[in-house]
Order: C-alpha cells, then sequence, then structure tokens
C-alpha cells in the first residue's frame, strides 16, 4: 500500500495560506479489497487520529512567515502501513502590512475606456548572506512583476478576480536570481476588472478609480536580520511604459522600443481601497498557460491578412518570434470563425481583439501578459510570413483535469473534447459566460447548468470555493443571488431567480459529490437556507391558496433561456414552470445537506416544503395524470429529472416529452434549465432508444449539429452557424429574424449546453458517486445508439474510478476500477448486481441489441 496523493487545499505543494488548511490523501494498493484501517496526522506537534481521508482541518497553532511540515502514516485494514510528507507555508495571519498602496493620483481614468498601464519600481541593495528572500503583493487592476529585468512567477492576472470590496487576495513569490549589491523590483499593473472597461456596456472604474499597488519584499539574511522593502512614497510610477493599452475586449498594445531609462518616472503617491476589504493569501486557482497550440494551416486573405488557423477554439494569447525592424508595427487580429476566408469579428460586437506590438531591431518575442482573448483564428498584418513564427498559449485557470470519456462513435468523442474545451476556455479565474466578446462575466446560470459536468471533468475544488465566496458576499439580505458574480458593474439587481440563483445550491452539491468535502457544504449552507428563504417569500407573493404560494413566479425568472424556437420574450414566459420545478428540486437537495450536516430539523423542513412545491406545480400546471396545460419541452423535462411524478402520470409525462421531440422532427427545444436533464428524463423513465436518438441527432438542433458544422467548442446558441453557413447575429428580441447590426447575441465557446456531458458520464459510461467524493458509487452502462464501447474515468479524492465496456459478438464486457476505501455496486444489462471493494474487476454477460 502506498499514499498516492497528498494534498493540502488541493495543492500537493507550494501553499500559502493565512487560514487552517485542509489535508486530503488517497492511497494504492496491489491487493484487492484493501480499505483504510486509520491514519495518524501529523503537523508540526499537532497529530490526529482519524479513519477520513478527505478534509480533516489542521486544528494546531500558526505563526505568520513559518514552514509547516505535514506527515501522514495511513495503516490498511490488511495491516499494511504507508507514510508521506509535504508542507505548508502560513501567509501574513492578519500581520500588518507595513507596504502602502501606491498609485498615480495625476491620473485620470477616460470614460468608458480602461487606463494606461502604470509602471512601479524600486531599487534596492542586498546585503551579504542572504538566506531567503520572497515577496508578498497584490494590485487593484492586474500586475506583472519583473525581478532584474526577468519575470516573477507565471501567474497571469494576478492578484485575480475577486468581490474587491469584500476581499482581495495576494500572491507570495519566493525569487531567485537576487545578487549581492543592486537590484530592481518593477510592477505593471493594468486596469483589469477593478478599474478597465467591462460589461457590454463598458463600465469602467467599478472598484477603484485608478489602479493601486502593494508589496512587501522580504530579505531573511544568516544572521537572522530580516529586512523588509515595502511600497509607499519612495517607488516610483510612471504612465509611459511599453504597456501603451491593456484591457479585456479590446487587447493589447505594446511598444518594445520604451525602455526603462527613458519612461518619465516619478515619486508613487499613496492611495487606499474602497471600504475595507480583506486581504488574504491567494486561496483560488491562478490562472497560468497550460500549452502551446500550433497552427494548422496557413493562408492569405483577400484582404492581404495573414490568416492563421489554430484547428480549436480556446482562449488563451499568441506566442510570436518577429524577425523585425525598430519602430515597425505588427498587428493581431482574432475570430472564432471565418466567413469568405476573412475574419468574422461582427460577433465579438464592441471588442477589437486586437493584440498590437511595435518591435525593436533583429528577432524578438512578443506574447501578450494583461489580456487573453477567445479564438480559433489569428489574422496577422505589418509582416510578411516568413519573418514570422507564430503558436499560441492557452490561457486558464490552473485545474487538474479528473475526468476522461470516449466510445466508438467519433462525433460523441468530438462533443467531448468540445465539452472540454468549452471549460477550458471559459474558467479563467471566474466561471466566465465567453471568453471573446464584450462579456466574459461570471453568469451564474451557466455554471448551475454545468456544474456536474465541469466537476467531473476538471478538478473544481480551489476554483469554486474562491468563487461561492465571492457568492456568497454578494448574497443580500433578503437571500437574492446576482446573476453575475462577482457583481462588478452588472445592471441586473440582485433578486433570487431560479436556475441562476440556485447556483448556490447546485455548485456546492456537485463538488461534495466529486470531491466528498463536508467543508465546503458546510460554507455555503447559509447561503442556501436565505435563499430558499427568499424563494419562498417570492412565491408566496400576491398568492391566495395554498397551491398558489407555492408557485414561483416572481419577481424575475430567465425562463427557457436560449431555447431554440422563440425569442427572449417566449424565454421569459415559462419562467413560472421552470422557478417552481428548480425551486422543488433545490429543497430536495438542501435537505440532503442538512442530513449530512446534523441538522435534521432543517431536512424534515425541506422536504415538507418540497412536497408542497410538488402538489401545487401538479395542480397548477397539469391536469394531474401528466398533461401540461401549456406544453413545452422543459416542462416536461424538470419534473421528470426532479422527481415530481409517479406511477401513470410519469409514463404520460414521458410519452407526451417524446412526443413533443417528435413534432419537433427528432429535435430538443430546451434552452439553459431544461437541457442538462433531458437525455435523463428520458432514459431514466423507459425511453433509452429516444435518448440515443436525440443525443445522435445531426441536424440543428442538436449536440451533434456543432460538432459535424466544425465546432470545436460548445455555442451559445443552437444555431449559431447555420447550414448556409452564416452565422447567426440576431438579436434577442428578432425571433431568428434580420440579424442585429451590432452582432447580437452569439458565441461559439458558451459552455452551457455542454451539461450533456454528465448524461454521458453517469450512464453511457454508467459511473455515478452515490455517497461525495465516490466514497461509494455505481457502474451502471447504459446500452444504445449502436455504441460498440465506451470508457469512462474520473480520479476521484480515493483514486481512479473507471468503467470500460464493450459488446462484441453477443457479450458485454465490462472492467471497473474501484480505488482504495471505496465500494462500488455494478449492474449489468441483464440486470445482475455486484458489489465490489478495492481492485479491478471484470464481468461479462449476453447482450441482444434490441
Amino acid at each position: 500500500m502506498k499514499i498516492t496523493s497528498l494534498t493540502i487545499d488541493g495543492l500537493a505543494s507550494g501553499l500559502v495560506t493565512d487560514e487552517a488548511p485542509r489535508i486530503s490523501f488517497a492511497l494504492g494498493a496491489e491487493a484487492p479489497g484493501e480499505n483504510l484501517q486509520s491514519a495518524v496526522i501529523a503537523v508540526d506537534g499537532w497529530s490526529v487520529e482519524t479513519r477520513e481521508q478527505i478534509g480533516t482541518v489542521y486544528a494546531g497553532p500558526l505563526k505568520p512567515f513559518t514552514e509547516y511540515l505535514v506527515r501522514v502514516t495511513a495503516t490498511g485494514s490488511s495491516g499494511d502501513v504507508a507514510e508521506a510528507a509535504t508542507s505548508f507555508r502560513a501567509g501574513r495571519l492578519e500581520t500588518p502590512w507595513s507596504g502602502q498602496w501606491i498609485t498615480d493620483r495625476a491620473y485620470e481614468t477616460p470614460k468608458k475606456q480602461s487606463p494606461v498601464p502604470m509602471s512601479f519600481r524600486k531599487t534596492f541593495v542586498v546585503g551579504a548572506g542572504l538566506r531567503r528572500a520572497w515577496l508578498e503583493a497584490t494590485a487593484l487592476g492586474v500586475y506583472e512583476l519583473e525581478l532584474n529585468g526577468a519575470k516573477v512567477g507565471a501567474d497571469y492576472f494576478a492578484p485575480g478576480f475577486t468581490s474587491y470590496e469584500n476581499q482581495i487576495q495576494y500572491q507570495t513569490y519566493d525569487l531567485d536570481g537576487l545578487g549581492d549589491g543592486e537590484n530592481t523590483l518593477t510592477a505593471t499593473v493594468a486596469g483589469g476588472w477593478a478599474v478597465g472597461s467591462y460589461t457590454h456596456k463598458r463600465k469602467n472604474k467599478i472598484y477603484a478609480d485608478r489602479q493601486a499597488f502593494l508589496c512587501e519584499l522580504h530579505l531573511e539574511y544568516a544572521d537572522g536580520t530580516v529586512e523588509v522593502i515595502a511600497t509607499g512614497p519612495d517607488w516610483q510610477v510612471s504612465t509611459d511604459g511599453p504597456f501603451r493599452m491593456a484591457e479585456w475586449y479590446d487587447g493589447e498594445t505594446y511598444d518594445a522600443t520604451v525602455a526603462q531609462e527613458s519612461q518619465s518616472w516619478k515619486q508613487a503617491d499613496t492611495a487606499a481601497p474602497r471600504g475595507t476589504p480583506r486581504i488574504v493569501a491567494q486561496y483560488g486557482s491562478p490562472v497560468r498557460a497550460q500549452q502551446v497550440m500550433h497552427p494548422v494551416a496557413h493562408s492569405v486573405a483577400a484582404s492581404g491578412e495573414l490568416i492563421f488557423d489554430f484547428g480549436q477554439n480556446f482562449a488563451g494569447v499568441v506566442s510570436a518570434i518577429v524577425r523585425g525592424k525598430r519602430g515597425q508595427t505588427v498587428t493581431f487580429r482574432h475570430a472564432e470563425v471565418l466567413v469568405d476566408g476573412e475574419l468574422f469579428v461582427k460577433s465579438l460586437r464592441t471588442a477589437k481583439a486586437t493584440a498590437t506590438y511595435t518591435c525593436v531591431e533583429g528577432e524578438q518575442t512578443y506574447s501578450p501578459r494583461l489580456t487573453y482573448m477567445g479564438f480559433r483564428y489569428v489574422g496577422v498584418s505589418g509582416i510578411t510570413a516568413e519573418d514570422l513564427d507564430l503558436t499560441a498559449l492557452v490561457v486558464h485557470s490552473d485545474l487538474a483535469e479528473t475526468g476522461s470519456f470516449t466510445s466508438s462513435d467519433p462525433l460523441i468523442n468530438a462533443l467531448q473534447s468540445a465539452i472540454q474545451w468549452g471549460g477550458r476556455s471559459n474558467f479563467v479565474d471566474i466561471p466566465t459566460d465567453c471568453p471573446q466578446r464584450d462579456e466574459r462575466e461570471g453568469w451564474t446560470g451557466d455554471y448551475a447548468v454545468f456544474a456536474t459536468t465541469a466537476s467531473y471533468n476538471f478538478d473544481m475544488s480551489r476554483f469554486m470555493r474562491k468563487w461561492l465566496r465571492d457568492l456568497k458576499s454578494e448574497q443580500s439580505p433578503g437571500g437574492g443571488i446576482p446573476m453575475v458574480v462577482p457583481r462588478a458593474g452588472n445592471g441586473f439587481p440582485v433578486m433570487a431567480t431560479s436556475c441562476w440563483g440556485d447556483v448556490c445550491v447546485l455548485a456546492p452539491w456537485a463538488e461534495y459529490l466529486a470531491r466528498g468535502d463536508l467543508g465546503l457544504l458546510r460554507d455555503q449552507y447559509e447561503t442556501m437556507t436565505k435563499f430558499l428563504g427568499a424563494a419562498s417569500w417570492w412565491s408566496g407573493l400576491f398568492s391566495v391558496t395554498k397551491n398558489a404560494r407555492r408557485i414561483w413566479r416572481f419577481p424575475f425568472h430567465f425562463g427557457d433561456w436560449t431555447a431554440p424556437d422563440g425569442a427572449v420574450r417566449d424565454w421569459l414566459a415559462k419562467g413560472k414552470w421552470i422557478g417552481t420545478a428548480y425551486f422543488a428540486n433545490s429543497c430536495g437537495i438542501v435537505a440532503d445537506i442538512a442530513d449530512l450536516l446534523g441538522n435534521p430539523g432543517d431536512a424534515a423542513r425541506y422536504r415538507a416544503l418540497r412536497e408542497e412545491i410538488i402538489v401545487a406545480y401538479r395542480a397548477k400546471f397539469t391536469d394531474g395524470n401528466g398533461l401540461l396545460a401549456k406544453e413545452f419541452q422543459t416542462g416536461y423535462v424538470l419534473p421528470l429529472h426532479f422527481g415530481m411524478t409517479s406511477g401513470a402520470e410519469t409514463d404520460q409525462m414521458a410519452d407526451n416529452l417524446v412526443r413533443l421531440i417528435d413534432d419537433a422532427d427528432g429535435h430538443l427545444a430546451t434552452g439553459f434549465p431544461g437541457t442538462p436533464y433531458i437525455l435523463f428524463a428520458l432514459s431514466d423513465n423507459g425511453r433509452v432508444d429516444d435518448a440515443f436518438r436525440l443525443l445522435q441527432q445531426t441536424s440543428s438542433p442538436s449536440w451533434l449539429y456543432m460538432v459535424e458544422s466544425g465546432g470545436t467548442t460548445i455555442w451559445e446558441r443552437w444555431d449559431a452557424l447555420r447550414p448556409d453557413g452564416t452565422v447567426n447575429t440576431s438579436s434577442l428580441t428578432a425571433g431568428g429574424g434580420d440579424d442585429s447590426s451590432d452582432g447580437g447575441m452569439v458565441s461559439f465557446n458558451h459552455y452551457a449546453a455542454g451539461a450533456v456531458g454528465d448524461w454521458l458520464y453517469r450512464r453511457v459510461a454508467g459511473i455515478e458517486p452515490i455517497e461525495g467524493g465516490y466514497r461509494s458509487f455505481r457502474v451502471a452502462p447504459l446500452m444504445g445508439g449502436g455504441l460498440a464501447s465506451a470508457r469512462g474515468s474520473v480520479t476521484t479524492p480515493y483514486g481512479q474510478a473507471s468503467s470500460d465496456w464493450s459488446v462484441a459478438d453477443g457479450v458485454f464486457t465490462l472492467a471497473v476500477e474501484v480505488p482504495v476505501s471505496t465500494s462500488c455496486t455494478i449492474v449489468l444489462p441483464d440486470g445482475t448486481e455486484h458489489v465490489r471493494t478495492s481492485g479491478r474487476h471484470e464481468f461479462q454477460c449476453e447482450f441482444v441489441a434490441a
């Protein structure tokens, strides 16, 4: 037996924290049936004996700037013993900053624009006998650090996007390259989310009037002395550095001919953030370059622009080797699609998505550092192809990929790839809706429906803890949840609304099932209950009868958002059906959470409320026998999947759903709220063949239409690219009519409809958690659609779980991996069940396709 992973707050190494960390470990064993008997976790004199492998909270003392060794000794049921060690470092722990926020008070940020990046610098002297050097830094804006001209760290967009009036992260960097004598530390701070232009209305100065920077550099010498070099008026500031422009939507302008010695430097001014936010050691996942992309083709457009095709839509930046002349300007434009061989940029709306680089003499490299784009194609002008070597960097939050899925159907495999790339592209410090146009906001509804799919494919634990902390901070006193988190200038009022607001339940629940850490549920429990309280209040407003008091109409619902039939008015009109069903579902989930947290009274209350809502839904919206008075696909999907029906009523609702699909010529007609669940509603109610037919539909609207049309990520609209090759830029109110002159609403990288991945993993591969973290799980592959094989695997907190099945010559063969300390119930297509503990297990049975 061995310890295969040991993590502190989700990190195997490098954690710096201002909060009591959580310790987790996984075991591996060659002998089948191994299970943890007990473990001792020891940290610097503190220890605890436990039988839990997930989320043990360190309860010992913490001292600022101190390294702590963590050692785990685990004993298995076989008697085998395994040991492993790692470490973490305590951060500042509320140590007052000797540094001051600094800025250039004379600079005025232009209206609706992003500010010019500010440069700050400090020259300092290092004496002999330096033992260790590190710095802590943060900013209002996003910052880049250089020490003696070399970049510090690997992060993009530090300190990250948070609800700045409540909390701001700081980063800690150990410094290499410090020599005796004179050294120079330089920081470049762009407007970012705090000051820069943001939202399609181009609001700016949302959290600050101008950028500011805060830093402390610690020099620890062999004799025990520590020198702190802190930001203050003795630092210098400049606004005429090489970064001439940087913002999310328009891109970046960099002039390499500008040298530090030619900048206009002056004494920095002191500043302060608005309010009194907590400044906390980084608790989210940093944004970093994850891989290099190479063009798969290039051409010359009729306009003369060089066009490079990277073969994949993604979020990132170009990385160019340029052979240029001093003063030569090279321009890089970005787009998701080509039309008639030219970049199609109308769908970007006001976003210019352009990087501009002014050369020095000779060969040089350039890659934007203070922005990112969503693109597949890059158009380049101002240089010949012979003088340019172009690659690109995929940029997103540092998330371990935990899940995989593949099958015998190449189109379904392409769909899985698009689902994963959609997640990568939109997990850039917050869960954005899209990475390319003038939006990139943390829309709650998108993540609400994608949460389970995300938590299978990626380790979302640190990423979600960060974002949910902001959600909790920005919840209204009455329980409402912002439509966008952080709210950051978004114009929607904070209110309780279905699906979008239900993210406060659905996101932590998905993470608990995937990761098994009750701590996240405890952290978010009050947020959930306050939200349900608000939903209950609104559902009772202006209602007289008991049943009417459980129908959730007010104040607003997005309804069946982006359903392929109708337009925004039609989607909103379905809000009360969707709101009421989501209300019932969240009550059921929170009841289960209350049980897990030891709140049986709450659990009983929410289960009773759920039953009342179900009774009201059936009385108000159905004939009592499974027929909706107003029929639409999502209207049947939600009560079927949320367990709101029983007996003959369930069969009738399933029949009616199939009829509506048939009436749509075999197509779905669901928006955000119904799309994740439509295949479950069919397959879990005896309509397996109908589910596979819907999945494998290849004409619009369908998932496979996207991939057959060349989509490499999931689209916002089912018909973002029409069958005739034109881009659908119709406005929300057009109802499929004339295209909007301002670019309308179309994104080729919008992950919400990719929530179908959850069905691929839980039904086709058949891997479904029963207890949090897959401590117990089920493998019950679903056969259909002519599939001859499928494989899914997921890295659980206990180790890898997998299902690998195939059918040949009437024989079904299944191999299942079960991690140490877990158990799995295996259900074969012939109905037989088996329970297995850790190890690899194989099964066979006869199978005859229907």
